[in-house]
C-alpha cells in the first residue's frame, strides 16, 4: 500500500473513521470494463450510454384482440344499429404479409399484430359478435369463438375514434433516443430494454469477486456438533451475504484455524478468484491473532507498495482494523475484527464502499438521514470514539436495539440502522436529533 496517509502514520497513530475510509477509497480502483452477454451483465454497471437503434414499438400495432377498422365504417354503430363489415382475413403477431383494409372491410387482428394499411383503429372483440351473428361477444364466448366467423361478416356495436387501441410506433422510445446512461446498474427492467432494442451484449464493469474467510480454532460450521469452548462461525456467512447484497460475487471460505502458515497458504490459494479479500478475526493484540502474524510481513519480497497495515481506529465497535494489498496483482485486503457486531459494522463502513468503488459506482455509501432518538434513557459513548449503535428507524425516529456489546448478534438481526454518536459526544438524551446510517 502506498497512500500518503499510510506513509506518514506511525504505529501508535489512532486513525479516525474518515481517515481509514479515505485511505481505502484512495487505493481501490474500479475494475476494467468488459463486454458481457445480457444475463451475465445483471448487477453490473454500464460504462457507455446506450442509444436506441430502432423505435419501440417498431410499428403501429394492436393493443387488443379485435378487428382493425376504418373510423368512418363504424361511426354511429350501436347494438340497435350495428355496423356490418366484411372480414377479409386475419392479422397475427409476427405476420410478414399485411392485408389492406378498404371501405366496408375489416381484418381480424391479434394483440401485438401490426395495424394493416387502410385501418385507423381497432375495436375489441367484445364490441362485436365475433362474426357469429349473436350479439356482443362476452365471457366464455370471447375466448372460445370460432376464428373463421359465421358468414365472412362481423357486426360491430360501438364506434371507435382514430388510433383507438393502437400502440403507436415509437410511443415507448424513438430511434436515436438515449435508452440508458453510463453508470446505470443493470437490473431486470434494464436488461429487458436492452434486449428489446436488439442489444445482445453490453460493455460494463464486472461485479467484483470477493473472498471472505474467518479465522479461529474455536469456530465450528453450522450443523456440526459444538465442543467445549467452541462457537459457530457466523461472521463468514454474514459478510458473504453482505458482499452479495452490495453487488459482489462473493465466495465464502470455511474458518481457518489459528495457524499463520495455513492462513497464509489459504489466502494465497484464494487470490486467483479475488478482486477483494476480507478476513475477520485475529487483528488485535492477542497471543493468537494469526491474521496479523501471517500478513504483517506480506509484500516484503513483492513489488513496492504491497503489504498489510494494521491500525487502531477511534471507533466503537471495530477499533482494530487492517488494510493493504497482497500478492503480485496487489489484491486489496481488508482485515476486520472478529466480534460479530464489530465485523458487520466494519463491513458496512469500509468494505461495502470498497466493493461499490470496484463496481464503478459514484455513490458508494449507505444513505444517511437525521432522526429523533427515542429511548428510555440517555445513550452513553466513550470520549474520543465514534460509536455506532444498532437501531430501528421509522417515520423520522430511531430506537436503539440491544446494548453496545460487540457480541450481540440477536440485537443486530433486529436492526435496520446504525445510530452515529460523534467522537466529542459522551451522552445523547432522548429527543435529540442524531445521524443515522440506513442499512435497509
Amino acid at each position: 500500500m502506498s497512500t500518503a496517509a499510510t506513509r506518514t502514520a506511525g504505529p501508535d497513530h489512532l486513525w479516525t473513521v474518515d481517515e481509514h475510509l479515505e485511505d481505502i477509497l484512495a487505493t481501490v480502483r474500479p475494475l476494467d470494463p468488459i463486454e458481457l452477454q445480457l444475463l451475465d451483465a445483471q448487477g453490473c454497471v454500464l460504462v457507455e450510454d446506450i442509444t436506441v437503434p430502432v423505435s419501440l414499438p417498431p410499428f403501429d400495432n394492436s393493443s387488443m384482440d379485435g378487428y382493425a377498422v376504418r373510423v368512418t365504417d363504424v361511426a354511429g354503430a350501436s347494438e340497435e344499429y350495428p355496423a356490418v363489415l366484411t372480414v377479409i382475413g386475419d392479422v397475427a403477431a409476427g405476420q410478414a404479409e399485411s392485408l389492406h383494409v378498404g371501405p366496408g372491410e375489416t381484418a381480424r387482428i391479434m394483440t401485438g399484430a401490426p395495424l394493416p394499411p387502410g385501418a385507423e383503429a381497432v375495436v375489441p372483440v367484445e364490441w362485436t359478435d365475433g362474426g357469429l351473428g349473436e350479439g356482443p361477444v362476452t365471457g366464455m364466448r370471447a375466448r372460445s369463438q370460432s376464428p373463421e366467423g359465421a358468414d365472412g361478416h362481423v357486426h360491430v356495436y360501438r364506434s371507435a375514434e382514430a388510433r383507438a387501441h393502437v400502440r403507436a410506433q415509437g410511443s415507448d422510445v424513438k430511434a436515436g433516443d438515449r435508452a440508458l446512461e453510463a453508470g446505470t446498474v443493470l437490473g431486470p427492467p434494464q436488461i429487458a430494454l436492452l434486449a428489446a432494442i436488439g442489444r445482445g451484449t453490453v460493455r460494463v464493469r464486472p461485479r467484483p469477486r470477493v473472498v471472505v474467510m474467518s479465522t479461529g480454532s474455536e469456530l465450528v460450521q453450522p450443523d456440526e456438533q459444538l465442543g467445549n469452548g467452541q462457537i459457530y462461525d457466523s461472521n463468514s456467512f454474514a459478510l458473504t451475504a453482505a458482499a452479495r447484497d452490495a453487488g459482489a460475487i462473493a465466495y465464502r471460505v470455511g474458518a481457518v484455524a489459528d495457524d499463520a502458515e495455513i492462513l497464509r497458504s489459504t489466502i494465497e490459494d484464494q487470490l486467483v478468484r479475488a478482486d477483494l479479500m476480507v478476513t475477520t478475526g485475529g487483528v488485535s493484540v492477542g497471543a493468537y491473532d494469526v491474521v496479523k502474524e501471517a500478513l504483517s510481513s506480506v509484500g516484503d519480497e513483492d513489488e513496492e507498495g504491497a503489504g498489510i497495515d494494521f491500525r487502531k481506529l477511534a471507533m466503537q465497535p471495530g477499533k482494530p482494523q487492517g488494510f493493504g494489498s497482497i500478492g503480485p496483482d496487489h489484491i486489496p485486503l481488508l482485515a476486520l475484527p472478529g466480534n460479530p457486531v464489530s465485523s458487520y459494522v466494519s463491513f458496512e463502513l469500509f468494505v461495502r464502499p470498497a466493493i461499490r468503488t470496484l463496481m464503478g459506482l459514484d455513490d458508494v455509501h449507505r444513505p444517511r438521514t437525521r432522526a429523533t432518538l427515542t429511548a428510555d434513557k440517555a445513550l452513553t459513548s466513550p470520549k474520543g470514539r465514534r460509536q455506532f449503535l444498532r437501531g430501528t428507524y421509522a417515520d423520522g425516529a430511531v430506537t436503539p436495539v440491544g446494548g453496545a456489546g460487540s457480541h450481540l448478534v440477536a440485537a443486530l438481526a433486529l436492526a435496520d440502522a446504525l445510530i452515529v454518536v460523534p467522537e466529542n459526544v459522551e451522552s445523547v438524551e432522548p429527543g435529540t436529533e442524531v445521524d443515522v446510517v440506513l442499512l435497509g
